[in-house]
């Protein structure tokens, strides 16, 4: 009797809530066991694993605290032994405060840093540690990117500057950690709603793209698992926005109105 091949297994940060949920969620659909990452939403980390685990069984939450470089070192080694393996790291997790070239301070850069750019290399590098420790031939890390690299505008300056940072580090790490460990952006364009946002300039800001609609959480998550089971994309970007990022947009999206211009309080 062959050896029973157990289920592909994927870390996914930020998977409690919101667009990690959904990604986790839809990994788990297509048969990978999920490691739901969380920081502080303990109870939905663990209502997402428990959706995961009716899916396939073994998903299970964990707790780390992306700023804090201990923290983030023992997070892959801890879901390893717990669930025993690997295979794949997808980095949703993401800090995004609100900052510009006026209010930036070396505080809020380092905030941004740590989380968005720092951990998920962290992630990458022992990725590659355990991949190589068990003889595993290819593992993947993605990372999810905004469509505001290809179109920049001033607000949220340690926010972009610390996904510009993750952007090029996409390549870097493709090239250092090749052929053992793929490297993949995947770069949404508006896709949730938010508290600085109604439904009604939500959808309307939505609309704002070639396509006449933005990224939807099925969009990105269906892209994410593309890039994880593509075993020929390494050190590039999936931009999925609708199209977006070739509009000039004078302002982020949660500070324009539904006709492009700046909202009023802006």
């Amino acid at each position: 009797m062959a050896p029973q091949i157990p289920p592909r297994t994927v870390l996914v940060t930020g998977a409690g809530r919101r667009l990690g949920r959904e990604i986790a969620l839809a990994l788990a659909t297509a048969g990978w066991r999920v490691a739901v990452h969380y920081r502080a939403s303990a109870e939905e980390a663990r209502q997402t694993a428990a959706d995961c685990a009716a899916r396939v069984s073994g998903s299970a939450a964990f707790h780390a605290d992306l700023s804090d470089e201990a923290s983030v070192r023992a997070l892959l080694p801890r879901v390893v032994a717990a669930l025993g393996q690997v295979d794949a790291v997808v980095n949703s997790a993401s800090t995004f405060e609100h900052d510009d070239a006026r209010s930036f301070s070396f505080a809020a850069l380092d905030q941004h840093l740590r989380g968005n750019t720092g951990a998920p290399i962290l992630l990458a590098q022992s990725l590659y540690d355990h991949l190589a420790s068990r003889g595993a031939a290819q593992g993947a890390v993605v990372n999810l990117l905004d469509q505001k690299l290809w179109n920049q505008n001033p607000d949220f300056l340690s926010y972009t500057l610390s996904k510009a940072a993750l952007e090029a580090a996409n390549t870097m790490l493709a090239l250092a950690l090749a052929p053992r460990v793929r490297v993949v952006g995947v770069a949404p364009g508006l896709t949730l709603t938010s508290h600085m946002l109604s439904d009604e300039a939500f959808q309307a800001l939505h609309r704002l793209s070639p396509l006449g609609r933005s990224s939807t959480p099925e969009d990105v998550a269906s892209a994410v698992r593309f890039a994880l089971e593509n075993r020929s994309i390494t050190g590039t970007t999936l931009l999925v926005d609708g199209g977006q990022h070739l509009m000039k947009f004078e302002r982020d999206f949660s500070l324009m109105n539904p006709g492009g211009a700046p909202s009023s309080g802006a």
